[in-house]
């Protein structure tokens, strides 16, 4: 005799499902350490099975790892389509400021989860931290690219911690709430910083 008393569950196609469980992984993931999400809650949330979801994901590594690609992607692609608005030949700085604007703009959407890692390191998995830390060589040599510094030492450096430095001032940003008010000062405050460890805009 076939149950009746089972939720029915709304059929997607596949890549709609997918997207439905990662929403569902980002949402639980933003509200709880790694370590206390279950695949049974994440499944939940997606209104759908923990059998369903394996079948799009081998675990909580998994998808927890493809949850932070499809934010590094998401990033990349809204910082592009900001540089790609500007009009040529505008200054460095005002490069910076655009990227730096869409990465706000990419914080803001997830706050939580974005700020998660950093309040709690060495609470994700190796694979998503190796993620990031790939993620973070190419950011490095997306902002080579825009500034094309010397081969100078202290150039390297620079690059490398206006990272460091952004990360700290944007995670303040978010325990404050994410003030729209605050933007542009978070923003100048880290152009400065860059443009102080460089020397020049034009080194």
């Amino acid at each position: 005799m076939a149950r009746s008393d089972r939720h029915p569950r709304t059929r997607l196609d596949p890549d709609a499902r997918r997207a439905s469980l990662l929403e569902a992984a980002a949402v639980e993931f933003a509200a709880l350490p790694y370590a206390e999400v279950t695949i049974a809650a994440i499944a939940r949330r997606a209104d759908a099975s923990d059998a369903l979801l394996y079948r799009y994901f081998a675990g909580k590594e998994d998808l927890y790892t493809a949850l932070v690609q499809l934010s590094v992607e998401r990033l990349l692609a809204r910082q592009s389509a900001a540089l790609a608005a500007l009009p040529a030949g505008v200054p460095v700085r005002d490069l910076l400021h655009c990227t730096t604007s869409a990465y706000l703009d990419h914080i803001a959407t997830h706050p939580n989860g974005w700020a998660t890692p950093l309040r709690s390191p060495g609470s994700e998995p190796a694979a998503a931290a190796g993620l990031r830390l790939q993620a973070r060589h190419d950011y490095v040599q997306r902002l080579r690219a825009l500034l094309s510094p010397s081969t100078q030492e202290r150039h390297e450096y620079a690059l490398w911690g206006y990272f460091g430095f952004l990360d700290a001032a944007c995670l303040h940003w978010v325990e404050r709430g994410c003030p729209d008010d605050d933007r542009q000062s978070l923003i100048d405050a880290a152009l400065g910083a860059l443009e102080g460890a460089l020397g020049d805009w034009a080194a």
